[in-house]
């Protein structure tokens, strides 16, 4: 392919950022604000300055690259995407739009091309929410879905407090986690999911990502003796929970469509082999690209949490923990990624993200674009994650036009 970007240059920084926090079984492990995130940010930062740009860092600890424009008044058109990972991640889940980016900066730099708009390549902190919950906290701060303190006090699985982590690894930053001007954002990133390998296409051009709505759920019922106490006579808060599980799952598919139904985490106290369970709480995510159809799966989860908890003679409590409602993305910024894909003569077909991420809160703040590129088999959140170098360029080209066409208000 003759392409605008060095398809060996992008592979070479992915397999080289793939060595920083490796998994066991070929994946990554950078883990939000570990030693391993911090050493990914510092390979970051290091290729940035070689590039000629210049680096900020903010309160929340999102890490911007600068490469200034012919008008520095104005506002800089922001490619990015994250460098933490799942405990079990895989090598490209917001990596590679991290490093599509910062090909993007360097193809500018060999074409000695100076955009209007100064650019900027941003590092974002703790979208996964895997150590730190919820997620996507760092571009959640910056366009006021919460508060900076709020998130600085956030507390790990493991303990760890939010504010003090960024101290520790050096990336509490002094800029304005809030007063950020942008002028667009583009995000590139791996499908995570089978539609675009399923279906024969290339690029993947987002127009919007599904709403989003995170319980927790206590059922409580009464410990007992797993000997001496008959059948009939317990209250099971682990069979009421089992059912609550299965009756989700059946949700899902009866919603069918996009709608997507799951449980990611259980706990069940007092965790002994021959005490019946007096308590389980879990988790439930609710997803679906329209807002109505995922109010009526919140209405039939609320009932069925209620039916399974009274058939075992429990009770149960359901608090919610984090939304988002579907978000549109910009329809001429869209429109350009189709157009730019389309010119390059790659196959593309428009598609909604399933999953979360941090383009969903900048979305709400400037014009906002994603393209994607097919992952094999579809998987993601898993060491398997893979992708293939002819996709993880056409994916960087696409960006580096976009990117072109923005910054030099062609849009």
């Amino acid at each position: 392919m003759d392409l605008p970007i060095s398809a060996s240059r992008l592979w070479d920084s992915l397999m080289e950022m793939a060595t920083i926090g490796p998994g066991t079984q070929g994946g990554s492990r950078r883990l939000a604000l570990t030693d391993e995130d911090r050493a990914g940010r510092d390979r970051f930062v290091a290729w940035c300055q070689q590039a000629g740009c210049t680096i900020s860092v903010d309160q929340v600890g999102n890490v911007f690259a600068r490469r200034a424009g012919r008008d520095n008044s104005l506002p800089p058109v922001v490619m990015g995407s994250h460098l933490d990972t799942q405990p079990t991640g895989g090598r490209f889940d917001g990596v590679y739009g991290v490093l599509a980016g910062l090909e993007v900066l360097r193809s500018l730099n060999d074409h000695g091309i100076t955009t209007l708009h100064p650019l900027e390549l941003a590092v974002w902190t703790n979208e996964e929410g895997s150590r730190f919950s919820p997620p996507m906290m760092g571009s959640g701060v910056l366009t006021g879905v919460f508060t900076l303190d709020e998130i600085l006090d956030a507390v790990a699985q493991d303990g760890a407090r939010l504010g003090d982590e960024l101290k520790r690894i050096g990336y509490a930053g002094t800029a304005s986690a809030t007063d950020h001007p942008m002028a667009a954002y583009l995000e590139a990133h791996i499908e995570q999911g089978p539609v675009l390998e399923v279906e024969g296409y290339q690029i993947g051009v987002v127009s919007g990502a599904q709403g989003q709505r995170w319980f927790e759920v206590t059922v409580t019922g009464q410990e007992a003796h797993a000997g001496p106490t008959p059948m009939r006579l317990r209250r099971d808060a682990l069979v009421a929970a089992a059912r609550m599980v299965d009756a989700l799952h059946h949700l899902g598919h009866r919603i069918g469509g996009d709608a997507c139904t799951t449980v990611g985490i259980l706990d069940v106290e007092p965790h002994s082999r021959n005490v019946i369970p007096g308590k389980v709480w879990f988790t439930v995510d609710l997803r679906h690209p329209d807002d109505a159809v995922l109010a009526t799966m919140e209405a039939e989860f609320r009932k069925l949490v209620a039916d399974c908890a009274a058939g075992c003679g429990c009770t149960a409590s359901i608090a919610p923990f984090w939304d988002f409602p579907a978000t549109p993305f910009a329809p001429a910024l869209v429109a350009c990624v189709e157009d730019t894909a389309r010119a390059f003569g790659f196959s593309q077909r428009r598609i909604v993200s399933g999953a979360g991420h941090d383009a969903v809160y900048i979305a709400r703040k400037v014009p906002t674009a994603m393209v994607f590129i097919p992952c094999i088999g579809g998987i993601s959140h898993n060491e398997a994650e893979d992708i293939n170098l002819d996709d993880a360029a056409r994916g960087a080209a696409v960006l580096y036009r976009t990117v072109l066409a923005t910054a030099d208000g062609t849009l």
